[in-house]
């Protein structure tokens, strides 16, 4: 159905007059008259008779009015709620309790008039896919895996490099520690079942284990988070990186340990990246949150190393 034809049928039955509504719409009397007439033949009846007056709704006309209003106020919504700067700006984040997350929530403390949709995508493959099809207007990842540039289209900036603690059971050989070095780490398992191969963290990890001279083991399914603490919990042999700003909630008998490293501090880069030609202007006003918010961080964006360490 022709919504221009619908239009004109609503403004000739508001203004009663196809000359009034010809002047309203700024078109001719003649395109009015001729919008009408295809949009009677298009549903089968006479929406209109004309009168000394001018030109009134028939039955049927009375009964169509109030669908066509309905049919502007439904096309002006799905217009609206793709057009930059009504519809919300939709940005990716790793996980809910991340420190990506966190940002997040700032942000929107600080903008409430910001309507937001956060979702969670798998990898930094899915998220670039997404940036470009316009599916989301920006995805926080650690950029770029080493030999797997960003495409040239996709734009990014390092927002924050996040320090990693050491967690533990009560029981843990290093559980009693204030802060733990680096070396400290050697010959002690570090379990991480949530690493995936291909993904950005798994290549950052696989940087991080030779570096350092790491242990750290994938095995088994991953489970979630529970499972992750409960087996930390109750293992002795087992310790488990964390993010400093991951925020996580455990029962109180699990005794878990959160221990600073140092000497140096091994971070997580995180980074912003969106498409270039992106013009959502909520867009900009994140960037310049962002800026504000984590200033002092390191803006080179492009691969983790060297700058993935940070005297402590």
């Amino acid at each position: 159905m022709d919504l221009q034809a619908v239009r004109t049928f609503v403004a000739a039955a508001e203004a009663g007059q196809f000359q009034k509504a010809a002047a309203d719409l700024s078109i001719t009397q003649q395109a009015v008259s001729k919008r009408i007439a295809a949009l009677e033949h298009d549903l089968g009846v006479r929406l209109f008779t004309r009168a000394p007056r001018g030109a009134e709704l028939t039955i049927d006309g009375q009964a169509f009015l109030p669908h066509a209003r309905e049919l502007l106020r439904v096309a002006e919504r799905a217009g609206a709620s793709v057009r930059p700067g009504h519809r919300p700006l939709r940005v990716d984040v790793i996980a809910s309790r991340s420190a990506q997350s966190n940002l997040m929530r700032g942000f929107h403390r600080a903008h409430p008039e910001i309507d937001l949709d956060v979702l969670m995508l798998f990898d930094i493959e899915t998220a670039v896919t997404a940036i470009r099809s316009g599916e989301i207007d920006a995805s926080f990842r650690a950029v770029a895996a080493p030999g797997r540039p960003l495409p040239g289209d996709i734009a990014s900036v390092r927002v924050l490099d996040e320090p990693l603690q050491l967690l533990t059971g009560p029981a843990h050989a290093l559980a009693g520690a204030r802060s733990v070095t680096v070396a400290q780490l050697a010959g002690h398992r570090i379990w991480m079942p949530g690493i995936a191969p291909g993904t950005e963290w798994g290549a950052y990890y696989d940087d991080l284990v030779p570096e350092f001279r790491l242990t750290i083991e994938v095995t088994g399914p991953n489970f979630g988070s529970d499972a992750l603490l409960d087996t930390i919990a109750d293992t002795p042999a087992l310790a488990t990186f964390m993010g400093e700003h991951t925020r996580l909630i455990w029962p109180t008998d699990h005794g878990l340990r959160r221990i600073p490293v140092t000497d140096p501090t091994p971070v997580y880069p995180h980074s912003l990246l969106w498409h270039r030609d992106n013009p959502h202007p909520a867009l900009a006003t994140l960037r310049t949150y962002l800026a504000a918010t984590t200033a002092g961080q390191d803006a080179a964006a492009g691969t983790w190393a060297p700058s993935w360490v940070i005297p402590r």
